[in-house]
């Protein structure tokens, strides 16, 4: 659990201690206790290259649906796929690649 943010990750921290304890005295179930782990950790930085891998083996869209699914534009997209761009997906986009890459496509389908 890191963030740029001091108040933030104490935030993260108060939140992820308070759930423990709930889950100690019984009133928080082990399930619940591991969905706010999940939330309070940072989800991991993408390469471009693994998001290429995400968008062509996982989610198998072009750049222009891809970038549709995640509400952002082609270009967002072909930067984040860009060795040379320097520009790494961020923000809740970074979070979306992590659901595409652990559950894949259709967890985004509603």
């Amino acid at each position: 659990m890191s963030s740029n943010d001091p108040e933030e990750a104490r935030m993260l921290k108060e939140l992820l201690e308070t759930a423990s304890s709930l889950n100690g005295y019984g009133v928080l179930c082990k399930t619940t206790l591991s969905q706010v782990k999940a939330l309070c950790e940072p989800p991991p930085p993408y390469s471009p290259q693994q998001v290429v891998a995400i968008r062509t083996r996982i989610a198998r869209m072009s750049q222009s649906v891809f970038a549709a699914m995640l509400n952002v534009s082609v270009s967002t997209v072909q930067k984040w796929e860009s060795p040379t761009a320097g520009k790494p997906p961020h923000g809740a986009a970074v979070r979306l690649l992590q659901i595409l890459e652990s559950r894949g496509i259709e967890a985004l389908i509603v």
